[in-house]
């Protein structure tokens, strides 16, 4: 079983947010950057396919430089080995796209992303892969079982959940309930010591072109501060509500 899993390098989100150039960039001054929390589901559980199947787990990213200690910690994780395509992941097409590329020129048995990422929540980069490559897709995916050369899949609906099954290779989209959260694993040292030695492949990016540009970024509001009412006084609760907060 050769399973690719894709991660994304995200702030973590204890991080205070702020943007600089008239609130056109992000500041990354003083974020401490994770493994991206959807993706974790999926590298976790690719994990526990190749330990109770055998196989191979790849990770790959789109990023600079500066996102390989969070490539490193995939690999401390579990992962076998990894790659890094070289640009900034500016784009949801254009990370699908070098993504798919790569794809096209090895062979994966499973394509393990996140349901979306928690800085930008675009969420278009696991369909946009899997249009690429024309391969089948589960998004929202909370349960995934391997049964030879097919897939045993639930996924979360409104209301409910889908069980579903598809052959392989196919691409999914995980979020939390593909593995549970104590499930996660946490790097040891010997996991650490390997992940030094383990290979970390860069490519550069086929150069294509990109067709979204983020134009400013703005906080939500901060919320107003809370009235109390005294619990006997009705009439002023009712009319705060009727005329202030409009609720009624």
């Amino acid at each position: 079983m050769n399973i690719l899993v894709c991660i994304s390098s995200v702030p973590d989100t204890t991080s205070k947010i702020n943007f600089t150039e008239n609130n056109t960039k992000f500041d990354c001054s003083g974020i401490q950057f994770v493994i991206n929390p959807y993706d974790e589901f999926g590298l976790t559980k690719s994990i526990m396919i190749k330990e109770s199947i055998g196989g191979k787990v790849t990770v790959i990213t789109v990023g600079d430089a500066s996102v390989e200690p969070v490539i490193r910690k995939a690999l401390a994780i579990g992962a076998d080995d990894a790659v890094r395509v070289n640009m900034d992941p500016n784009d949801s097409f254009s990370v699908a796209n070098e993504i798919s590329e790569y794809i096209k020129q090895n062979s994966f048995d499973l394509i393990i992303t996140g349901r979306e990422s928690i800085d930008y929540n675009g969420g278009a980069v696991s369909g946009m892969i899997s249009e690429m490559t024309n391969l089948p897709l589960v998004n929202a995916c909370i349960g995934l079982e391997i049964e030879g050369n097919s897939a045993k899949l639930v996924r979360e609906i409104d209301g409910g959940k889908e069980m579903i099954t598809s052959p392989l290779p196919m691409v999914i989209g995980g979020q939390k309930g593909l593995v549970l959260e104590n499930e996660l694993r946490i790097p040891n040292m010997r996991g650490i010591m390997q992940a030094r030695t383990k290979p970390l492949s860069v490519v550069e990016p086929t150069g294509n072109i990109m067709y979204t540009t983020s134009v400013s970024f703005a906080k939500p509001e901060e919320k107003a501060g809370c009235k109390f009412v005294d619990a006997s006084n009705v009439s002023d609760l009712v009319d705060l509500l009727h005329n202030e907060a409009k609720v009624i």
